[in-house]
């Protein structure tokens, strides 16, 4: 089952301002009301008025949870949905540039600001990138997030084959770096691995290729208007763009630019992702 925690959050800080505002405006002020001819009760000790007013403007517990909360769930609220999120890497579709474990973080205004859960933008501010880590929200399933690598833009052909990448007939620029010896997928050893450095229109990153693997799907793609063709780093192991169709824009959620966090190798921690 898919946990929307965005949907969470939104319900959430809603509840906890409903609360607090419906105590300042009409809660708190019968509180004081009350408090008021508590205080002018004559018959009652200084003692007993005392502590009798400072039960009348005690909050209730709701409320004084919302008040106390609310503040910080509407922080929350707005840095995930408009300034940055984070994510974790599940799978070793993006490696060698992102391993699984990798906690990254992803800027949600690069491609325009978004409703939280809606996704619709609401104000443009850019666009995808060739060559672009992004963010999105699986075609196929909205629910589940992806992330690969932006290749081809709107009115963009890509072809594929041969593992040989073209961009509007144009081959894709590939340097051999030599057999890749980094950490690989758990079960899915990337032994035997050629790493090459690939430049996409000046952006310049590592691949994966594996020679006797399995080519995949091969063909030509004209990507159409507010759509985008993605594909994974690690090519011969990618369920991308080739498999099953282009990105909308409305889908898009974000770009990566930054591993936070890999518990099982620090050293990645503040690296950036190009």
């Amino acid at each position: 089952m898919n946990f929307d925690f965005a949907l969470l959050l939104v319900v959430l800080t809603a509840v906890a301002g409903v609360l607090w505002l419906l105590d300042l405006l009409l809660l708190a002020p019968r509180r004081r009301r009350r408090a008021q001819l508590v205080a002018a009760m004559t018959a009652l000790s200084d003692e007993e008025r005392e502590a009798r007013t400072r039960d009348t403007l005690r909050e209730s517990v709701a409320v004084e949870y919302a008040r106390s909360f609310f503040p910080v769930l509407l922080l929350i609220l707005l840095f995930r949905s408009f300034v940055a999120e984070p994510f974790k890497i599940p799978s070793g579709s993006m490696m060698p540039t992102l391993l699984v474990g990798d906690f990254i973080l992803v800027n949600k205004f690069a491609y325009g600001l978004r409703l939280p859960v809606l996704n619709k933008r609401i104000f443009a501010i850019g666009e995808p990138k060739r060559g672009d880590v992004f963010v999105f929200r699986y075609p196929k399933n909205p629910k589940e997030d992806y992330i690969k690598r932006v290749i081809g833009l709107p009115g963009d052909t890509i072809e594929y084959r041969n593992k040989t990448l073209f961009v509007n007939g144009r081959q894709v620029g590939e340097t051999d770096l030599g057999t890749y010896s980094g950490p690989g997928e758990p079960g899915r050893p990337a032994d035997g691995a050629e790493l090459k450095l690939e430049n996409l229109d000046g952006v310049e990153h590592q691949i994966l290729e594996v020679p006797r693997a399995w080519v995949g799907h091969e063909g030509t793609w004209t990507v159409p208007p507010g759509h985008y063709f993605a594909m994974g780093d690690n090519r011969d192991n990618s369920a991308d763009s080739r498999f099953w169709g282009f990105v909308p824009e409305e889908n898009l959620v974000g770009r990566a630019f930054l591993i936070w966090m890999n518990f099982g190798s620090l050293n990645r921690i503040g690296t950036v992702i190009k």
